[in-house]
């Protein structure tokens, strides 16, 4: 199966209390055989793009009645959506925002939000250090950065909504993998059957997820992420 998706909750375990972070959220899931994160990152820009101009199609009235500038989102149609690396972006902020970050420390919600003020169309972010991303994230061996980076990206949404897409390219080689699980205190026989996936032969292949909830709350201009979903989950409702 060379293409594959999925559409299914997703669960968080952690004490995320914010307008941005839901206990339960959707997430709109790909994966694709022979390509690299670089080429699903141009995926991902297209396929915000075609949703983006679906809305538009379809649901101006609504937009228009929760505030949303249409004008912005077909502007935004119209620009190029860069990327940049990690390390670049640690070099705009210092230099435009005046904010120092040690490299090698993820991006909290402020530096996210710093960053975006200096593009106005979505930003893919690529190459985080290896050492803060998940063990199945293979290390880019041609990056010009000051440490190991992974290969693997974000997509930030601009005013202020954050990350709307992650994704990455996924490790096949086992050796690796045990490596990283061992590297951060994992019981590797816990993992025995995704590594089989890689023990009987692997390929080339990448994906990312599409936060639902978040892209809405970017396309309608909602203030809080709950009202994005008809029945948010949070740290202490679960029910309905």
């Amino acid at each position: 199966m060379e293409k594959v998706y999925d559409v299914a909750p997703t669960f968080r375990a952690e004490r995320s209390k914010t307008s941005r972070h839901l206990t339960e959220f959707w997430m709109a899931e790909m994966e694709v055989a022979w390509e690299g994160y670089r080429e699903v990152t141009e995926i991902g820009k297209e396929e915000i793009k075609f949703i983006i101009n679906e809305v538009l199609k379809n649901n101006k009235p609504e937009l228009e009645f929760l505030g949303s500038n249409i004008k912005n989102l077909e502007e935004t149609l119209d620009k190029p959506w860069p990327t940049i690396t990690y390390t670049e972006a640690l070099d705009i902020l210092s230099k435009k925002s005046g904010i120092d970050i040690t490299w090698g420390k993820d991006l909290r919600t402020i530096e996210e939000d710093k960053l975006m003020e200096h593009f106005e169309t979505p930003l893919v972010v690529i190459q985080y250090p290896k050492e803060i991303m998940a063990f199945y994230k293979p290390i880019e061996e041609d990056a010009d950065a000051p440490g190991p980076v992974a290969r693997c990206f974000d997509m930030l949404a601009p005013s202020g909504y954050g990350e709307i897409i992650g994704g990455s390219e996924r490790d096949t080689d086992i050796k690796k993998l045990i490596e990283s699980l061992e590297k951060e205190g994992e019981n590797v026989t816990n993992y025995d059957w995704y590594l089989d996936l890689r023990r009987y032969g692997s390929i080339k292949h990448s994906g990312y997820g599409v936060g639902v909830e978040r892209v809405i709350s970017w396309l309608c201009n909602l203030d809080n992420i709950k009202d994005s979903i008809p029945f948010p989950r949070t740290l202490t409702r679960f029910s309905p």
